[in-house]
């Protein structure tokens, strides 16, 4: 609709922006902005709060009824919209923390098995050409994990 085509720019510039940083990270000897909480909140924060903000000023109805599912006893009423308000709110907190723990871990299990790929190369070289295809099949994995994450992030 068209609605949607004010935030066409916006996610199309930070999904190219978090492609390019998570890509670039892979390359050696580089550091990946993204891995960093701080960043990924800086990120994630002002882009949750300018949705949510526009959700209730174009639909208040609407986005407050997303607080109460249909159908729900009405004992668990204020239970139920304490937890949606609470879930609602950490969402920023949980997209930082996916995007950072995603790319955090697979950045060090690649450091790690490059290093024992160069340790066990003197040692023994047939197990070493082994983690060495386990490497590249794992920089594959990151390589698509990289673009998922900025994916989901934008998507989210």
């Amino acid at each position: 609709n068209k609605g949607g085509h004010k935030w066409a720019l916006i996610l199309t510039s930070l999904m190219i922006l978090l492609l390019t940083i998570n890509l670039s990270g892979l390359l050696p000897y580089t550091f990946t902005p993204t891995t960093q909480l701080s960043m990924n909140m800086a990120l994630a924060f002002p882009l949750w709060l300018a949705t949510l903000l526009t959700g209730l000023r174009n639909q208040p109805t609407t986005s407050l009824g997303h607080l109460l599912p249909e159908g729900t006893p009405t004992p668990l009423i204020p239970a139920l919209i304490l937890i949606e308000t609470i879930s609602l709110l950490i969402r920023p907190l949980a997209l930082g923390v996916r995007l950072t723990a995603n790319l955090t871990a697979g950045h060090l299990l690649i450091q790690l098995i490059s290093t024992a790929t160069t340790v066990l190369l003197p040692i023994l070289p047939s197990v070493s050409a082994l983690t060495m295809l386990i490497l590249l099949l794992l920089t594959i994995l990151e390589i698509a994990v990289a673009m998922i994450q900025a994916y989901v992030f934008v998507l989210l």
